[in-house]
This record gives C-alpha cells, structure tokens and sequence, in this order.
C-alpha cells in the first residue's frame, strides 16, 4: 500500500459526494501536518554537504524517481499501480544522510509520479505528506534507538544496526498503511481495521523485500560506484521477471481480442466491490449487455468486420462508465458492467439510458456505416443476490426480458425470474389451469369506419382463477414465455380461435379473428407448421385469421421474425403490427414485411380529444400506412368523439368500448347474429370536423348502443 492509489488509480482521484466532509478533513489536516514537517526539514539541508555526495546523490535521486515514475507490477496483486521500489532509496537515504534529503528527493519523485501518472493535486499533496509523516515517525524510531544520520554525520550500517534498522522500518510500515487505510476508509465508508488488513500479507511481504534491501544500498554507496551494476542488475532482472508473470497473468484475465477483463476478473471485482459494500452500506450494479443484430453483421460481413465492432463497442462502453466501474467481455456479443458504490439503485437505470444512447450513434468502419442495439439486464447488490453467481444469473434473467420485450432495458425483479418461488408457484397454477381448460378467449368486435360493417373480432386471453377471478394476459403470459407452456398456450388460443370461427363461418358470419403472439412464438422455426396443421384441422380459411405481432417483439430482431412472417404470408395468413407508434419501426422494415395491417395503440387514440398532439400522431400514422399499402385499426376507441375523428382521418376500422367491450364465445356470437351493421346516427361536424359526412354510429335493431 505504497500511497493512496492501491486500487483504480483514477477513481482515487475523486471522493465521493456522502464522504466528501470528513474525507477532506481528513486530507487537509495530512496535507497541512506533512508540508509543515517537509518545510521544516528542508531549512536543515546543506548545499556544500550535498555537493561533497557527487555521483551517489545522483544515483540515488535517479532512482527514488524512476522508482516512484515505474512501479514494480506484480501479478496476482489487486494494487493494480504496483509495488513503487523508490521505497528501498528513500529509506536508505534516511539510515546514510537523514531526514531533510531522504524527504526532499521522496517530494520530488512523488510530484513527477503524481504528472506523469495525472493524478489529482489534492491526492498528490496528500502524498507527499503522507510520505513526510511517515519517514519522519521512521526517524523518530532510529533516533530512539541511538541512530541519527545527517548530510554533514553520514553513517555507515553493520551488524549492531540491524535492529534499529527493523524498528524504523516496522514503524515506517504500519504508519504509512495506517495514513492510507484512514484516507481509504472514508472515502469507502468501510473500517480502518478492513482497510488495513486487506492484501495485508501482500503488503508486508513486499515492504519488508524492499525495507530490506536498503541497508545493502548504503554498503554500495560506502563502498564506491563500482558496485552499482552489483546493485542494479538483479533489480532490473526482477522487473523483467515481474513483467513476464504480469503478461501471463493479463492473459489469463483479460479478453485477448478487446483487452478488456474477462469473467474471471470481473468476478474478482464484483467481490471486492460486494466486500466494501457490506460496510460501507451502498449498493453494486451488475450490468449484462448482449448485442442485438450482431451475429447478422458477423454472418454477413465476415469474423474481422465482427471483431473490429466487438472492439467498438467497448471503447464506446468505457467512455460511459465512471472512473472505477468495470467493462468486461464475457464472450461472444455479451459485455458485462460492474458499478459499485451506488447511493441509489434507481441511478443503475439512469446508467443504462446512457449505454444505450452510446450506442445509438452507427458504427463506422470500412466506409460503411453499422447499426447496432443492445438489450440490458440489471442486477443490484444487495437487493438481488450477495455474491458474483447470483448477481450474474438474475442481470441474465432481466437481460433475456429485456431482449424478448423490446424495452432495451430491464431490472430483475421476481415477477420476471421464472426460477423464484412465488413464480414457481404461478407456473404450476398455469399449467393446472390449461389441464383443466380453465383458461378461455372472449373476443372484442372491430367495424369498419366506411361501411359500418362489423368487419372481426381480436381473440383476448382469460384465466379463470378460483381465487383471483378473470385474470388479464398481461398478469400471466410473461410467466408463460419464461417457461415451456408458452408454445401450449399458443396451440390453446389457436385452435380455440379457429374452432370458433369454424362455427361463425358455419352459421354465415364472415368475421376474421384476430389472435396475439409473442415474441418467442415469433421466432419458433415450427410456428408456421403448427398454424398450418391447426387451419387444417378446423377447415378454416386462412385469410380469416391475422396474426398478431407487438411493434416491440418485431423491431427486436427483424430478420429472424422475417422467416415466420413470410411462412405466413405464404399459407394466406394476415399480419398485423399491435401497439405500432410505441417503438423503433423502421420504414425500411414496414416495407418489406409482409404486414397487412397495423394497430394504432390505444395511448394515442385516447388521447385525441384532448391532446392535438396525439391526433397529429393518429393522422400521420393513417397516412403513412396508406402510402404503404396498409389497413389501420384504431384501438382504445370509447368516445363518440374519437371515433367521428377516426373516420374523417381515414382509419380503415376501429375497436373498443364504445363499440363493444370483449366478451365471452356465446355473448359475442348473440351480439354478431344481431349486429351485422353500424349505421349513421349522427354528423361528424358535431365532433368540430369540418369534412364530407361520413357519420358512422353504432347501433342495435333497436338503435341503442352496445357497450
């Protein structure tokens, strides 16, 4: 623990904002006490003294500071700045010349470290002054034990010096680690006791090599320059060696094509950072990032365009983190990202939001320019988990959300992990639920806005649940893609939907049904086959069924849901795009899936009375789709208001409450035989739309509305 910088030397260059207070107390009083004793000690320096050293002063000032400049690296430490061997010349100027010169050169070699290393002006006055303070308790120890050096009573070291020479340097030791570990505890909010006793064997074993070796500098320069190489070429000697064992080391901890840390290191911090959260009381962010659309690029463009953007990517991704957060590639297109001492966990969101927008930006290489996202999964010490393998499991857990969501980010939370015990519960309700049909469909009726026709219905999921009552989709699917019953469910809803719309068609309603899929539905090779083998079975048409797609699972991967969607075209299948507005659609996608028909989300079409902004957004969206070629389906319509407007717009059909609300199988086959039309009951100049009439109301034999 040579100074301050025994771990991630640029975040030492900062303290944190809740240790601010007592932390620059702390350096500040350090600093004051060490310049004083410095400048006090420097009045004590003789010129002609210092002359009469010749070439020993020189030998010895060239290497405090080449010493203190190149630190010996030493593999298999976490003091990642090295062992500084300035310590072996310092502490031997202090046993020949004294105080006043051993700490004047330390001053000076801590200073050019200090510029050449960039560290911070506060942190290297602390230095030095840690240095003063802890040279100065050194003399202190000789001198009371009968040894007292200057530079006009220089001194020699023999046998009978041996203990004095122990009792400075055990005192140097402890009083120097006891000024950094009190600096680092603050700043950590950990104990000076951990602080102190960490890496402590390393430590000790190193310092007392060091320490060791100075009285053989002092027998060198007695005994004359000559004996110089005795001294320096064993030194330069474990440099190489220490290097050789410091690139085997990296090899074994590094990623050799990004040179970022692998699992193995990144494991080792996330303990490290898990140990000093424990004390401190903050929390540690595990971040995994897995690449969308990279294995497209590699495939396409071949493994040297696919490791160069590897490369990138985490160039990009270091710039974003914070001095002392850690990057690492776990391999493949899968990065990971260690933030520890986080005040707040909602911050770790904050953080995502910025490597997402690092990634925004194309890449370019080869004069070409290449697109590429990421999907984030977050885990939080201690919240979910206190150890490196769970923290890992539960951030790849909310990574694979993220992905098959399309939201780009995500935090673990239990109701997404389908390994927890509430969900393991849930899972086995689920599947009793599908043995005993205690799942159903009730479906909600769309008209055309310029016929009036009732023209289908979309196919909603219910769980009947003894104790909870009709439970939504949105409470039980996303349990249900986690798990094995997802492609059960979905053979559920499809036969249940062709079955019934085998009877409408039977009894001359010609209705279409319109049935949800998932992501992991999407991106089943067998999806088509098992659609097929269903529209088989119930001797339906296949233009009588549409298939729906979320904007967000498509925009996901594209060219992989490509396949299952020109599959369905081909069997005569109709595609919609549901909630479309609320994602990343591309135009260059719209046109060259095969989608029939998009679904303009609820959020907008709500909000049009009130909002001009979300209308602007519904017509823009009707306009674009006809340029394209496709159908509008407005959702969420409950107003007479809203729905006036979707007409004038040129919607092609609508659906909601102020239709109908869903309903079960035989409600909505009653509702159908006796709601073939809805007519004109009003203007659309009375919704404040000046426009051709094209009024369409809803309503029944009797004229009444259904809701």
């Amino acid at each position: 623990m040579g100074d301050m910088s025994s771990s991630h030397d640029e975040a030492r260059n900062v303290a944190p904002p809740s240790a601010a207070h007592a932390f620059w107390v702390y350096v500040g009083l350090v600093t004051a006490l060490g310049f004083a004793l410095l400048t006090w000690q420097l009045t004590f320096l003789h010129m002609p003294d210092l002359r009469m050293m010749g070439g020993a002063l020189i030998m010895l000032a060239v290497m405090v500071v080449v010493g203190e400049i190149w630190p010996l690296m030493i593999s298999g430490s976490a003091d990642v700045t090295g062992v500084t061997t300035s310590t072996t010349f310092t502490f031997a100027l202090l046993l020949h010349t004294g105080l006043p010169l051993a700490l004047a050169l330390q001053a000076i070699a801590t200073v050019a470290a200090a510029l050449v290393h960039r560290r911070a002006v506060w942190r290297t006055g602390f230095n030095v002054a840690q240095f003063s303070l802890s040279y100065g308790a050194a003399d202190l120890a000789l001198l009371a034990c009968g040894r007292h050096a200057t530079t006009s009573h220089m001194l020699d070291v023999s046998g009978h010096d041996m203990l004095p020479i122990a009792v400075g340097a055990l005192v140097y030791f402890i009083v120097n680690n006891l000024f950094v570990s009190a600096a680092l505890s603050l700043r950590n909010r950990s104990s000076v006791r951990r602080e102190f006793f960490m890496e402590f064997g390393f430590q000790a074993l190193s310092n007392s090599a060091l320490l060791g070796m100075s009285p053989i500098v002092v027998v060198v320069i007695e005994r004359g320059l000559a004996l110089i190489p005795l001294l320096l070429f064993p030194l330069a000697a474990v440099y190489a060696t220490a290097a050789m064992a410091r690139d085997r080391d990296r090899e074994s901890t590094h990623d050799a094509l990004t040179g970022l840390p692998n699992r193995k290191l990144l494991m080792e911090h996330t303990e490290n950072a898990v140990a000093q959260a424990t004390g401190s009381g903050s929390h540690v962010a595990l971040f995994l990032l897995d690449l969308d659309r990279f294995k497209e690029i590699n495939d396409t463009l071949g493994h040297r365009v696919g490791d160069e953007l590897l490369q990138l990517v985490g160039r990009r991704l270091t710039a974003v983190l914070r001095p002392g957060d850690v990057i690492a590639r776990m391999g493949g297109d899968e990065f990971a990202m260690l933030v520890p001492d986080l005040e707040d966990p909602r911050a770790a969101l904050d953080l995502a939001e910025r490597v997402k927008l690092a990634l925004v930006e194309p890449f370019r290489m080869d004069g070409m320019s290449h697109e590429i996202e990421g999907s984030i999964g977050i885990a939080i010490y201690p919240a979910h988990g206190s150890d490196f393998e769970t923290l890992h499991q539960r951030a790849d857990v909310a990574m694979y959300v993220a992905k098959e969501r399309g939201t780009g980010a995500q935090m673990y939370s239990t109701d997404i992990d389908r390994h927890s015990t509430v969900r393991l519960g849930m899972v086995a309700e689920l599947r009793s639920a599908l043995e005993n049909r205690d799942l159903e469909l009730h479906y909600q009726p769309k008209a055309d806005l310029r016929t009036g026709d009732v023209v289908g219905v979309e196919a909603l999921l219910r769980w009947r649940h003894d104790e909870r009552g009709l439970v939504p989709p949105d409470e039980f699917l996303p349990l249900a893609e986690q798990t094995g019953l997802m492609r059960v469910i979905t053979k559920f809803v499809l036969d249940e939907a062709l079955r019934q719309l085998s009877v409408w068609w039977r009894l001359g309603l010609k209705v279409h049904c319109a049935v949800n899929v998932s992501a992991r539905d999407l991106y089943d090779r067998g999806f088509a086959d098992l659609l097929k083998s269903s529209i088989e079975q119930y001797d339906v048409p296949p233009r009588a069924l549409m298939i729906e797609v979320t904007e967000s699972s498509l925009m996901a991967d594209p060219s992989r849901a490509a396949s299952t969607l020109l599959s369905l075209a081909g069997l005569g299948v109709g595609v919609s795009l549901d909630d479309f507005g609320t994602g990343y659609s591309s135009l260059v996608h719209l046109k060259r899936l095969p989608v029939s028909e998009v679904k303009i989300d609820r959020s907008f079409v709500m909000r049009m009375d009130v909002n001009e902004d979300d209308a602007a957004i519904v017509r823009s969206i009707i306009d674009l789709a006809a340029a394209l070629g496709l159908r509008t389906v407005a959702e969420g319509v409950e107003t007479r208001d809203a729905w006036d407007r979707l007409a004038v717009y040129g919607c092609d059909a609508a659906q909601g409450w102020y239709l109908a609300k869903a309903m079960p199988a035989d409600v909505v086959t009653t509702w159908l035989q006796d709601i073939r039309h809805v007519g004109p009951t009003s203007r659309p100049e009375a919704a404040g739309i000046v426009t051709q009439p094209t009024p369409l109301g809803i309503v029944g034999k009797a004229g009444s509305r259904f809701a």
